[in-house]
């Protein structure tokens, strides 16, 4: 998963595409041959990468059909005229997408990525793993030397294991070792995040002493020197947002991001968080998500299935263990809580987990408050059911605290403890035959053998290393430790797949098979033709006319086994577009949807508003209309009292003029 993320950056269309062309064969080159692409690719991988250069090399496909005699030309021509009109766009994008699935790791091993090895190189030798001298913190101490090299170029050993590397050392196959490293390390830690984009590996977080931590450091994988990014602010007014220290979360690259989900913190939230950092502009925000988020927690595990993040179990603030199941769409943003079918595995923190063919999630160890694991179980996301298949070779002892990483089919498991003691073997799991086989086994109480351990891949020279920092086993530690994984660690599993019983669940025969898988168990002795070879058309003409016919029958069916096979493989892809294209819709609508409520709520709270208003007017006006009345009441009895007072002075000025003409004034009643 690591190399997809790290083929998902670099070149841009049309130059990516051009550049998978070439590392495909398809440009002419030796790689070009029928026994290199043979090698490499399966029929209907060939045809359908054939078909998708026609497509976008030379659009839409006009020529006339091949005769039926000539096979291979005919079961070229249906994969490229089954495309159809599609875009020449479309047709790389396309062709990329099925290389990266084909070869995860075709970016980094193309030549131009190779680094010149340096004239002057160190050698460490170790003969004898048990015979090491260690230092005063318990680490392997390699021996070394010096070599001088003519032309850039390195001496011709005896010791297959030994591989020249670019990084200036000759590195042990199959051994962990701790590189010359740069720059000023990070505080010893355990229980922090690692990822890694375009080959630096990124630590964030952590514990120390019980102090939870919240710094970011970068190691340069090709020059192995640490640095220290400072983040800087999104806008120059506003302060950089305050980063929360923590410990037992995940670290997932994503789109040249890291993201930083969940983990213990010291005032914990109620929801899980998502921290986003961009390596571009050093920048820490808040990734805003819609949905039920999980409850907050550590110590879970987050694995990347295409576009969506998976989150199983950990341990809540309150120490309580879980085992639910939650899924985060990165391309909507939306959490999604799955109720899978079967039996879960049992509540649980510090496990490990991993992701095969993109369709099955392996869940191994992890501990309780009382104990440790050593269980596998298998959720098919696709029938959302779990499952637990029979492990088969050298099934590790119980641990938790472990650290995975996956390469091809391979899942390697490091470090861990069982609350006792740090485990010293390195295992590899087969996921397609679930079986296991140790890598290595160090001794003594080394950075490898530590609980809360980190684990990436990364690739140099074409080949992929394992790297390994930090950890806790009675002390903490800031080490790195490297291993390059050789082809008899990958390989040794299937070696044992031979003598494992029929009655053995692998991963892909937990469900029903796809059709791809029924259509090669179907095909007993087919013939493996590659799209650029006419030799076998050729031979089939100095047969008998007998054979000529049962043989074209039996292509001719093929080829039409292929050619639905690759339309259903591009229909397949259409329809993952189209559905992308419709959450991406789905999301607008949501966000348009929160807007208009928003705006709706806003509406409602100023009606609420008025209508309050409306209430205190009527109330003024009734007091209005009261005083309105006592008004008239006063000026009636105003007007009473003026014309009472009238008439009294009439009276009293009528008394007065019959007083001077002598007539006695009248008597009082």
């Amino acid at each position: 998963m690591a190399a997809m993320a790290r083929a998902s950056s670099g070149l841009q269309y049309p130059d990516r595409f051009y550049a998978a062309a070439s590392y495909a064969g398809f440009d002419g080159s030796p790689k070009s041959s029928s026994k290199a692409i043979r090698s490499r690719f399966s029929d209907e991988a060939a045809l359908l990468l054939y078909g998708l250069y026609q497509q976008a090399t030379v659009g839409r496909c006009n020529v006339p059909e091949p005769s039926s005699w000539h096979a291979i030309e005919k079961s070229k021509w249906k994969s490229w005229n089954g495309l159809g009109n599609m875009a020449p766009v479309e047709a790389m994008r396309l062709f990329v997408k099925i290389l990266e699935e084909e070869e995860p790791g075709w970016y980094s091993r193309v030549s131009g990525f190779v680094p010149e090895p340096e004239p002057v190189l160190d050698v460490q030798i170790n003969n004898d793993p048990k015979a090491e001298p260690v230092n005063e913190n318990g680490n392997s101490i390699p021996e070394t030397k010096t070599i001088s090299t003519e032309n850039g170029s390195l001496p011709e050993t005896q010791d297959k294991d030994v591989l020249v590397e670019g990084l200036g050392s000759i590195v042990v196959y199959d051994q962990w070792i701790s590189p010359p490293v740069s720059g000023l390390r990070p505080k010893a830690r355990y229980e922090h995040g690692a990822a890694v984009i375009q080959d630096k590996m990124y630590i964030f977080g952590g514990n120390h002493n019980g102090r939870y931590l919240n710094d970011l450091h970068v190691l340069d994988l090709r020059s192995w020197a640490w640095t220290k990014p400072e983040a800087k602010t999104q806008s120059p007014e506003s302060p950089p947002e305050k980063l929360t220290p923590c410990a037992g979360h995940s670290l997932i690259s994503w789109e040249n991001k890291l993201l930083s989900i969940a983990g213990h913190t010291k005032d914990p939230s109620e929801a899980i968080q998502v921290r986003v950092f961009d390596v571009q502009t050093s920048t820490w925000s808040t990734l805003k998500t819609y949905g039920k988020p999980p409850v907050s927690r550590g110590g879970q595990s987050v694995t990347l299935v295409g576009t969506s993040l998976v989150i199983f179990g950990g341990q809540d603030a309150k120490r309580t263990l879980l085992n639910d199941l939650h899924i985060l769409d990165l391309e909507t943003l939306t959490w999604d809580e799955i109720d899978a079918v079967g039996a879960p595995p049992s509540p649980r923190s510090d496990h490990a987990a991993a992701v095969h063919a993109e369709r099955y999630l392996l869940i191994f160890g992890g501990g309780s408050h009382a104990t440790c694991f050593n269980d596998l179980h298998v959720l098919d996301l696709q029938a959302m059911e779990w499952s637990r298949p029979t492990q088969q070779g050298d099934i590790p002892t119980p641990r938790a605290g472990h650290a995975g990483v996956t390469v091809g089919e391979n899942w390697f498991i490091v470090g861990g403890g069982d609350n006792k003691n740090g485990v010293s073997e390195t295992v590899v799991l087969n996921m397609s035959t679930l079986v296991w086989s140790v890598v290595t086994s160090v001794q003594g109480r080394v950075p490898i053998a530590s609980e809360g351990i980190s684990l990436v891949v990364s690739s140099y020279g074409g080949e992929d290393i394992l790297v390994a920092f930090g950890g806790y086993n009675g002390r903490y530690t800031n080490e790195v430790n490297v291993l390059k994984p050789s082809n008899k660690s990958t390989l040794q599993s299937k070696m044992t797949e031979t003598s494992v019983p029929d009655s053995v669940s692998a991963v892909h025969n937990i469900t029903n098979r796809d059709v791809e898988s029924e259509f090669e168990a179907t095909q007993e002795g087919k013939i493996r033709e590659i799209v650029m070879d006419n030799m076998e058309s050729e031979n089939l003409k100095n047969k008998s006319e007998q054979t000529n016919e049962l043989i074209a029958t039996l292509k001719a069916e093929k080829e039409e086994l292929e050619s639905s096979l690759s339309k259903e493989k591009i229909h397949s892809l259409q329809l993952k577009q189209e559905f992308a294209d419709a959450e991406n819709r789905n999301s607008e609508l949501y966000k348009e949807l929160q807007s208009v409520r928003s705006q709706l709520a806003a509406e409602q709270s100023r009606c609420f508003k008025l209508e309050v208003n409306v209430v205190e007017l009527r109330q003024k006006l009734q007091t209005m209309e009261t005083l309105q009345k006592e008004l008239d009441l006063l000026q009636r009895q105003k007007a009473a009292s003026e014309e009472a007072l009238r008439a009294k002075q009439k009276q009293g000025s009528g008394g007065v003029w019959g007083w001077l003409a002598g007539s006695p004034p009248p008597e009082e009643a």
